[in-house]
């Protein structure tokens, strides 16, 4: 708890623009101790709590590291509050990626960033994985859990926004598909770093990321949350791992009921 409330004061403090020092002048505090905070060396005081929120614009549950409540859920609330799966319940094809990297011949702990409505989760604990998906939509998790229900295995799921969620514990792969557009440019470097530092020795990321083309149109779907990538960017963060697989694909796309295109860069890495 004290790590991820380091994290997230430093992260919102800059997301604001402020100095350690006017922060702390704010709250009638030194600077000092606020740079305690961020070092995780000292906490905050509870009576503290509120005005540090205020400072900060954040909600208490978001300053400790839980799900966003001050901005839009994900334009997918809605239709995952549907009876049927908005994107079905077959896996994405990135899945198959795993089980030939790293097969479950042990137990091998997976995170799913992003799990949406759980086809991928859920596909994940059929074959024998010990997995954890986290995502913003509560409805989502609701139909994550019953899919998991429905074929008889379990997917320890938590509400989360990509942007606040920090890992604290080692993986031994950590997915993600459709998702990663969600994270700010300006975070990527600390969030990935994040990713890369809990994960296993030998261990894997399957990821994948829409990428801006100026060929390609931009999506129907409005999003007001999503951010740009650029072919390479996902592959500039693992310049330090081994890279079994590295392309960059151009697809059809009707999931608004438009039909359009998206291109996608994909990578699997290697922690050494």
């Amino acid at each position: 708890m004290k790590e991820k409330l380091a994290r997230n004061i430093a992260i919102y403090r800059k997301e604001r623009g402020l100095t350690q020092e006017e922060l702390a002048t704010r709250l009638g505090i030194s600077f000092q101790a606020v740079s305690k905070w961020e070092n995780a060396l000292t906490m905050p005081e509870l009576s503290l709590l509120p005005e540090l929120c205020r400072a900060l614009r954040v909600s208490i549950d978001k300053l400790l590291g839980y799900a966003s409540q001050d901005k839009p859920i994900t334009i997918y609330e809605e239709e995952y509050k549907t009876e049927n799966y908005y994107w079905g319940t077959e896996p994405n094809n990135g899945v198959y990626e795993v089980l030939r990297q790293m097969p479950p011949t042990r137990r091998l702990k997976l995170l799913d960033i992003g799990c949406g409505e759980g086809r991928d989760a859920v596909f994940f604990a059929r074959n024998g994985y010990e997995v954890t998906g986290i995502d913003v939509s509560d409805a989502g998790i609701e139909k994550t859990k019953r899919l998991a229900g429905q074929v008889g295995v379990h997917v320890n799921v938590i509400k989360a926004d990509v942007l606040d969620f920090r890992l604290d514990s080692a993986y031994d792969i950590i997915y993600s598909s459709g998702v990663l557009h969600y994270i700010k440019p300006e975070f990527r470097q600390e969030i990935f770093a994040n990713y890369k530092q809990f994960t296993n020795p030998g261990g894997i990321h399957v990821l994948n990321v829409f990428v801006n083309k100026p060929f390609i149109a931009p999506p129907p779907e409005k999003e007001p949350h999503a951010y740009k990538w650029h072919s390479g960017e996902l592959l500039s963060h693992y310049h330090d791992w081994l890279i079994k697989d590295s392309a960059e694909i151009v697809f059809d796309c009707n999931s608004s009921g438009i039909p359009h295109q998206h291109a996608m860069s994909a990578i699997i890495a290697r922690k050494v």
